[in-house]
């Protein structure tokens, strides 16, 4: 089984994903701080795990495109 996330951080990072798509990559440390710099105010933990989220939605993406 997989890790839960909540409603919160998916819609957080696929929002940000739409609106930035060219921005995030795979690296997640790069994407933390993309995204402290487009959501300044929100809390650690929480932008830990968008930007892990928005991680794995790009790798699973690049992995489809590669196939």
């Amino acid at each position: 089984m997989g890790k839960v996330r909540t409603q919160l951080v998916k819609s957080a990072a696929k929002d940000l994903l739409n609106k930035h798509h060219d921005k995030f990559g795979i690296d997640f440390e790069a994407n933390k701080r993309l995204v402290i710099e487009l959501v300044p105010d929100i809390q650690k933990t929480t932008r830990n795990k968008v930007a892990g989220y928005i991680s794995r939605l790009r790798r699973n993406e690049l992995k489809t495109e590669g196939e």
